[in-house]
């Protein structure tokens, strides 16, 4: 298991201690994972796997996907957590913040916008 809380910790680029912090827990804790000295209790494979979308059985046992399947609405959840724990104004944090604030009408004509560009791109495909 060690090997796989490393593995998920590079895949989302993350120090021991941004790991460590995400999941409420001493950097000595990750490193114990890490090396194979410690084991993480129940309590801790369950909040790895829900803090990162991981799939608990390939967690434990190698056995199965890494991640978790999701739907629309926790994929969007998840990327809203991840703008929010930013600390810079990002853009996709100023984005967002610009969203929030369109009206109906502006929803409509950013939907009519998308399909145009989506129209242009299949044509660009399809040539």
């Amino acid at each position: 298991m060690n090997d796989r809380i490393k593995q998920i910790r590079i895949l989302h680029n993350l120090t021991q201690q941004e790991a460590a912090d995400r999941l409420g827990i001493p950097r000595s804790n990750i490193a114990g994972y890490e090396k194979g000295v410690r084991t993480p209790s129940d309590a801790v494979v369950a909040l790895i796997c829900r803090e990162f979308g991981i799939n608990e059985s390939w967690l434990r046992t190698g056995e199965g996907e890494m991640l978790q399947p999701v739907d629309r609405d926790e994929e969007i959840a998840a990327f809203m957590g991840d703008v929010m724990r930013g600390e810079s104004p990002d853009f996709r944090r100023r984005l967002i913040a610009v969203l929030a604030k369109l009206d109906s009408s502006e929803w409509e004509l950013l939907e009519k916008m998308a399909l145009k560009l989506a129209a242009e791109c299949k044509k660009e495909d399809q040539a």
